[in-house]
């Protein structure tokens, strides 16, 4: 069973995710200490069995954990929100789907929810892309591709790297793409900046604390002839694509009419 757990404030604790930790006889945590933490807080009496599963032991308890859950109810959980969202939690679920064993979750806070939707940016399509590369290799990489994604975009950073990170995506996103900064979601503390990508970051320059999650405005399609379409449209069915699918595909990314890009494709042969 996977239980999400609050990102800050005790109070988004539910009730159903506090009469599951009296009754759990084992909880599978991040970090015990926390956990142990966590129950105190909550003020949970009971004593469950505590395991800790994390990035560097997961790969090796998860089929311990799934044989368990054959019998008794395992509780998952992450230091804050949900399980297997850039944290530790997917292996163990993967391996319970493989084998039949039942998995089960307890909803509940999630920081890139409620960063999107405080951020004021569009909703409707979004992807989380969790947290920012490191490299400065993989980050160009990983920026270049991104550019041009028509959906709202949200990551996780560091505080010690905001500033950077966001110059870097002002660098590869444009200046003034609209995004947020949402710092300390839930606590007491928080706070949700917006503007553009580099006014933000010469904020940051100042010093940001807490726990950060950026959100950024989906970019524009990017502009493409009629001509270039078609010889996409074309390559993709080669490789196996169905016109229809490829033609929608098309027009997704680039912003032509599907319509008219099924008429020329089939004009074409």
């Amino acid at each position: 069973m996977l239980a999400a757990t609050p990102i800050g404030n005790l109070g988004d604790a539910s009730t159903r995710l506090r009469e599951t930790f009296e009754a759990a006889t084992v909880i599978a945590a991040e970090d015990t200490r926390h956990t142990i933490q966590l129950l105190r807080l909550l003020g949970i009496e009971n004593r469950p069995e505590l395991i800790a599963l994390h990035d560097h032991n997961e790969h090796d308890r998860a089929a311990s954990l799934v044989e368990r859950a054959r019998d008794e109810d395992v509780v998952l959980v992450s230091d804050a929100g949900m399980p297997t969202v850039s944290d530790p939690g997917f292996r163990v679920v993967q391996l319970a789907a493989e084998q039949g064993v039942e998995v089960t979750c307890i909803p509940g806070p999630s920081a890139v929810v409620t960063a999107l939707a405080v951020s004021g940016l569009p909703t409707d399509r979004f992807a989380f892309e969790g947290f920012v590369p490191r490299k400065a290799g993989e980050r160009a990489r990983a920026f270049t591709e991104l550019a041009g994604e028509r959906r709202t975009l949200v990551f996780f950073e560091a505080p010690s790297r905001l500033a950077a990170t966001l110059a870097d995506f002002a660098t590869h996103f444009g200046p003034d793409r609209p995004a947020a900064v949402c710092r300390e979601l839930t606590k007491l503390h928080e706070e949700v900046k917006r503007g553009g990508l580099a006014e933000l970051a010469e904020w940051a320059e100042g010093g940001v604390r807490g726990e950060i999650v950026i959100v950024i405005a989906a970019g524009e399609a990017p502009v493409a002839s009629p001509e270039d379409a078609l010889a996409d449209v074309q390559r993709r069915v080669a490789a196996g694509t169905r016109l229809k699918d490829a033609t929608r595909e098309v027009a997704e990314a680039t912003g032509l009419s599907a319509r008219d890009l099924y008429a020329a494709a089939l004009a074409a042969k």
